[in-house]
């Protein structure tokens, strides 16, 4: 449909005093909290998945100190995946071996419990609804409303209904307004509306540019007597180059039942990677393998991870709304946790709006908060990584034995998509890559494990503002990466009597981003499919 004739569409709208886009932690965090201390406020929460907690992915190990302050209820009824902290290990993994590393101080997870993310949403969603919380799973915020002044209004909803071409079906309904004094982004990494606003507000001016990691994630079945409860095991190292950052998990839950998972930082150089294939060589280790083998995958998900960090913090406040969790990007990196970061976030940005009623002054209070301090305290770990794995690791020594009182900040100088080398100026390095024999066999495979549902009349919300740069420049210069860095097989080269042309199986979108985040052209724009679209993480 036209942007003229969408102008003209009548739509319903919705009166709140608060509108929550995201409910992730932080965005169920706040509201909770909002109305633990203003009950009266009409709040809703808006949820782009069909549940809530089928978009939700994390790796997750939680710190549960936010959480307890929360509901501390939550320890007499934990999700159903929820197991106590008892041992850690950290390696350096070769082609052929593993040498145990001495665990950094950030790494001490005694305390802490291995959760389900997707769970534990689920769960906070219906303590928010317990206290009068609007909660619309199924209906995604496609775009920003803005008053005369550009103040945010809240947010419009995503049209239902419509053909591939655009124009509207047999069930076609225009997407409510929904309007509220302070809209709150809480939509995690990558947030579509969050990008729009940060680039109209210039949120960013000043900061480094935001970095993100890939995180692929599994949940395998195990014969009787490989897991170990409560384990939580990392590396570094093979199957990576020591130029591209990036690690393991593997997290033991009860029932024999593991998360495994690999994170590759997505400002690698490479155009040959292929994160994804990365992630499934790991598994093949001679340390993994055997864990693994003989053993069934019940879930699979793919997601990204604003990793950036304090330098990488854009303003969390603009006229009308405020940036709360992974939205502005909220994680930890050397502890490799995010949950307790967005918690607080949420929770703060509560407290802030019901002294104040207003986002004006919430981006120092974070900052002067305990969240933003520990953000601060960590600030040159990931940016040292920017020079290399063994430069990362001595300085990551070094930041924990001075507790990150060093007198300088790293700050990386480029986003995460102008770092990828042409393919006329990179050698790759010869990865000693095996045949591979454990499932899935391929990414369509694993998209299947994803249990991902798009319409596929709907239009594609991947939208490539020039596709013949695809067909033409890109594989010139760097080959389609697109090929590569997606993890479900969305973008595809193919041949036909038109010549060569990228097609996208928009059917297959798992609601990483990466796309939006590595395509060295910057052209890639994720949007929400139709509300209730997408992946189901909910064991994830």
């Amino acid at each position: 449909m036209n942007s003229t004739a969408a102008a003209e569409v009548e739509r319903d709208v919705m009166e709140y005093d608060v509108a929550i886009i995201g409910a992730g932690p932080a965005g169920l965090a706040c509201a909770i909290r909002l109305k633990q201390l203003k009950p009266e406020l009409n709040i809703c929460l808006l949820e782009k998945a069909a549940n809530v907690g089928a978009h939700a992915l994390s790796g997750a190990v939680i710190e549960p100190g936010p959480l307890d302050a929360l509901a501390p209820e939550w320890r007499q009824s934990p999700p159903s995946i929820c197991v106590p902290a008892a041992r850690d290990e950290m390696h350096l993994l070769t082609r052929t071996g593993k040498i145990r590393l001495p665990l950094p101080a950030q790494l001490h997870n005694r305390g802490n419990f291995i959760v389900s993310l997707g769970l534990l949403t689920a769960w906070l969603a219906q303590k928010a609804e317990g206290l009068g919380v609007d909660i619309f799973p199924g209906f995604a915020a496609a775009a920003p409303l803005l008053g005369p002044d550009g103040a945010v209004l809240g947010v419009q909803l995503g049209d239902v209904g419509l053909e591939k071409d655009g124009e509207p079906g047999a069930n076609y309904t225009p997407g409510a307004q929904i309007r509220a004094a302070t809209t709150i982004l809480a939509e995690g990494a990558r947030g579509s509306l969050s990008k729009q606003l940060i680039q109209r507000f210039e949120l960013d001016a000043g900061c480094a540019p935001q970095t993100y990691g890939l995180g692929l994630k599994e949940l395998w079945q195990l014969p009787e007597g490989r897991v170990r409860p409560g384990l939580i095991q990392h590396s570094v190292g093979w199957p990576l180059d020591t130029r591209t950052y990036g690690g393991s998990f593997i997290y033991h839950l009860s029932e024999n039942r593991v998360y495994v998972g690999f994170v590759v930082g997505l400002d690698y150089e490479d155009p040959r990677l292929s994160p994804f294939e990365a992630f499934q060589q790991f598994k093949h280790h001679p340390s993994v393998k055997p864990l693994l083998e003989g053993g069934e995958i019940l879930a699979a998900g793919a997601r990204t991870i604003a990793a950036g960090g304090w330098q990488s913090i854009p303003r969390l406040e603009m006229p009308g709304a405020m940036l709360i969790g992974d939205a502005a990007g909220g994680v930890n990196v050397p502890k490799i946790k995010g949950v307790h970061q967005a918690i607080r976030s949420g929770m703060l940005a509560a407290e802030h709006l019901a002294e104040t009623g207003s986002p004006q002054g919430f981006d120092a209070r974070w900052r002067a908060s305990a969240g933003g301090q520990e953000l601060r305290a960590v600030r040159n770990f990931k940016p040292g990584f920017k020079r290399g794995l063994w430069f990362g690791l001595a300085n990551s020594a070094l930041e924990s034995l001075t507790g990150g009182r060093t007198p300088w900040t790293l700050k990386p100088r480029s986003a995460d998509y102008q770092r990828l080398r042409a393919l006329e100026h990179y050698a790759s390095p010869e990865r000693h890559w095996v045949e591979r024999t454990l499932p899935p066999r391929d990414r369509l495979a694993a998209v299947f494990f994803a249990s991902t549902s798009h319409d596929e009349h709907q239009p594609a919300h991947l939208k490539v503002r020039d596709p013949s740069i695809c067909a033409e420049r890109c594989t010139r210069e760097f080959g389609n990466p697109c090929q590569r860095f997606c993890p479900a097989n969305v973008y595809e080269m193919v041949e036909d009597a038109g010549g060569r042309r990228l097609q996208i199986n928009a059917a297959n979108c798992v609601h990483c981003k990466a796309c939006d985040i590595k395509d060295p052209y910057a052209i890639i724009d994720w949007t929400p499919p139709e509300g209730g679209s997408g992946p189901n993480y909910q064991s994830l």
